[in-house]
Parts: structure tokens; sequence; C-alpha cells
């Protein structure tokens, strides 16, 4: 701060009275002075964090940051890493804000298939166990859009996106088509929802059985089971839709999309050992 007002006022003051004035002495102002003419050991290294902040969207913070430049010969300490990016400005926000919870849950307006699950969240291999369910997102006109998704538990990959104005049976429909599009024959994967209305309608049972898909449910009240498409649905909100004034429907598809496709394609995670999920499940698939 103070060597900052002697640079600031040295071409309009003398020197040695603004270094009395400010408590400074030569030797602190000269040894700072030295330093400043270094070039800075850090410049590649800065450029390459400002890349990576800005490519994940604003959203990685150091740790996840910390991991970028290894793959690049580039090591250093994660405080090291964490006091540059400070230094830079660059922190990651989470933008919280409340919103309604969609719900859907009519009482028994169907079948209810029983939890195979059991919150035994250990898939390794893809397509194996599915989550699906919905969430709302009111837009700015006061509507509301509806998100349906189908995410993969072993790759936590996005695999089926539908927005949609209605959580109605074509939108719910539209998911399995969109689903059947990843399923091979030999694959007969179980697909875990809650227990709303959708998803205990005959037909959808149906469809189901047709795709040789095999349905699971939680018990009324026990979200447990479906806790990695809930916990997408915090990311996908908190982490991106909630920066944002979304207008229309179309804006929202616009955003949900752009965000799905950077977080399997690009978002690296760390309980996955640094891989995206569309690579993780290359992965898995060759083992």
């Amino acid at each position: 701060m103070k060597y900052g007002i002697v640079i600031l006022l040295k071409s309009q003051y003398d020197l040695n009275e603004l270094l009395k004035a400010l408590s400074l002495t030569r030797a602190t102002y000269y040894d700072r002075l030295k330093r400043d003419k270094k070039p800075d050991k850090y410049v590649e290294v800065k450029a390459f964090i400002k890349k990576c902040f800005y490519d994940s969207k604003e959203i990685y913070g150091y740790r996840r940051i910390h991991d970028e430049p290894d793959k690049v010969g580039l090591h250093y300490a994660e405080e090291t890493i964490r006091r540059l990016m400070c230094d830079m400005g660059l922190k990651c926000v989470i933008y919280s804000k409340h919103t309604s919870k969609y719900h859907s849950y009519k009482v028994s307006v169907g079948i209810t298939a029983p939890n195979i699950l059991e919150q035994k969240l250990v898939a390794t291999q893809p397509l194996t166990v599915l989550h699906t369910d919905v969430t709302q997102v009111r837009l700015y006109n006061g509507e509301w859009g509806y998100i349906s998704l189908i995410t993969d538990e072993a790759s936590r990959e996005v695999r089926v996106t539908i927005v949609s104005i209605s959580p109605n049976k074509a939108s719910i429909q539209a998911s399995l088509d969109e689903l059947e599009h990843h399923l091979k024959s030999s694959i007969q994967p179980i697909l875990h929802p809650n227990q709303d209305w959708q998803y205990q309608m005959t037909d959808y049972q149906q469809r189901l059985q047709d795709m040789n898909i095999t349905q699971s449910m939680p018990r009324k009240g026990n979200c447990h089971d479906n806790a990695p498409i809930e916990s997408f649905f915090n990311l996908l909100k908190r982490e991106y839709l909630n920066r944002y004034q979304i207008n229309t429907l179309e804006n929202l598809r616009e955003l949900v999309n752009g965000y799905i496709d950077w977080f399997n394609n690009v978002k690296t995670s760390r309980n996955k050992n640094g891989l995206y999920p569309v690579f993780h499940r290359g992965q898995a698939m060759v083992d």
C-alpha cells in the first residue's frame, strides 16, 4: 500500500520526503522496486490458470484448477494456485437463491415398483443403473420450464435431456425415445425415478418393459436413492442457471444443453480420477 503511494506520487514530490511521511525505509522501498523489475516467474501458469477458469464458465475453484496445469507439465502446489488466483481476482461464485422444488406425487395413481437399489449406488459399468427425475425453473415471464433428465450412475454422464413447458406424459415418453438411441439389445438397465405420477402410469411402465428396462422406485419421501440426479440438478442451478435472467423456454433449453455438453465432455471430477463423464464412460467400457 505504502509502496504503491510512493510510486504514484514520486514524480510530484521529493522521494525522501515521501518515504519519511509514510514511515517507509529506503531499504524497503528499493527492495520492492528491485523485485518489481524482476520477470514474473509465474507468468506462464497465470495465463493457463486464467484460461482454465474462464473455460470452466467461472465454476472451477483452486483445487480443480490445480489439477489442470499438471496435465501440461506445470507443477505447482495447491496453495500456490490458490494464491495466484486470489492475486488475479479469480473466484468461483455459487449463485444460491430460493427455488420452488417440483413435486408431482399424487398418492398412488398406478403401480409403484420395488426399490431395487436400496441406496446401493455402486454401479461401475455404463448403462447398468440410470436415474431420472424432473425439476422446474421459473422463467422471467412468470411461467415454468421443466427439465427432465436421465443420468448414468457409473459415469455421472447426462444421457437424456428434455426441456419442456409441461412435465406431462409426452415429455416423459420423449425422454425414453432419446434413451432408446443409447441402448443395445444386450443391455438391461435399471431405471430409478421417484414416485411421481408420470412414472407410475401403465403405458410408461409398459414402454420400459418393451425396452428391457427394470424399474426401481424409492419409498415415499426417501430421495437418497436418487441422490446422483438430485445432486446434478443442484449443480446445474447453483453453478449456472441462477446467474441468468431466463426469458423464454428456448433460452432455458439453450442454457441447459450448453451446460450439459460442458459437464459431459469437459468438466473433470476429482471423484473420478480427474476424468470427465464421457471419458470415464469410455474407460469403463474398455475395462
